[in-house]
């Protein structure tokens, strides 16, 4: 790794686990300091040790408001800066809409519009003051092309495509740059809701991603030169036909 990010203070919702935890690896590799967010206290303190001293946990719950809008002076507490904020945490639930739990459409649809709305507003008055930023969102391929299997969930990926595209105009005359990583299918936990068998498909024709691979892309939008931005950047397994 060549350090780009050396100086850089990075926060990570949903860090404790999967591309949040790969985008936190590859990020520390890269010089900079990370704020690890995830509401797994005892996962995010071991994780911190064995990262080593650039990388803070800090416990939030994202699905409550207050604790989520009162993030940023327990940011700047653990790491004096935020240079980079990564809208990541999320969660999946697809399947046929007749059968669907509403319960679990509204936890979901929480975490993933809500919270990631939240959070971004909750940094906002840091990056605008300093007129300096990079926000990301974790999107999805399925917030581009709508996926039959997961309605659900590619209507909340759709509504973050919207909110990153629109605040990405907002903000650009503070410095602050906006983008979205759309993923295909990644190998992490959001997957324990597939089909068994479609599951053994995938694997079985290559169709999934390792988290690593998302972290990669997610530092190349990092490391652009100031001027430009990175809109949307789509990774896909090369067996996926969209």
């Amino acid at each position: 790794m060549s350090e780009r990010l050396t100086g850089k203070v990075a926060a990570i919702t949903g860090a404790a686990s999967g591309i949040g935890l790969e985008c936190a690896r590859t990020l520390l590799a890269e010089g900079a300091s990370v704020v690890l967010i995830d509401r797994a206290e005892d996962r995010l303190a071991a994780l911190c040790a064995e990262l080593g001293p650039k990388a803070h946990p800090l416990v939030v719950d994202l699905l409550d408001g207050a604790q989520v809008s009162g993030m940023l002076p327990r940011i700047l507490a653990l790491a004096g800066q935020l240079d980079i904020f990564h809208a990541n945490a999320g969660g999946y639930v697809g399947g046929p809409i007749a059968e669907g739990d509403p319960d679990s459409w509204d936890r979901m649809l929480n975490l993933n519009i809500n919270a990631a709305f939240r959070s971004i507003h909750a940094v906002l008055p840091h990056m605008i003051g300093r007129k300096s930023g990079d926000i990301v969102l974790t999107s999805s391929i399925a917030g581009v092309v709508p996926v039959v299997w997961e309605p659900v969930y590619t209507a909340s990926k759709f509504a973050i495509q919207a909110f990153a595209h629109t605040i990405r105009r907002q903000l650009a005359p503070q410095g602050i740059r906006v983008g979205a990583v759309l993923p295909g299918p990644v190998v992490t936990a959001l997957l324990d809701d597939w089909p068994k068998e479609k599951m053994e498909e995938a694997l079985a024709n290559g169709s999934l991603m390792q988290p690593v691979e998302v972290a990669e892309a997610v530092l190349f939008m990092l490391t652009r030169r100031k001027g430009v931005v990175v809109r949307d950047l789509v990774i896909l397994p090369n067996t996926v036909d969209l």
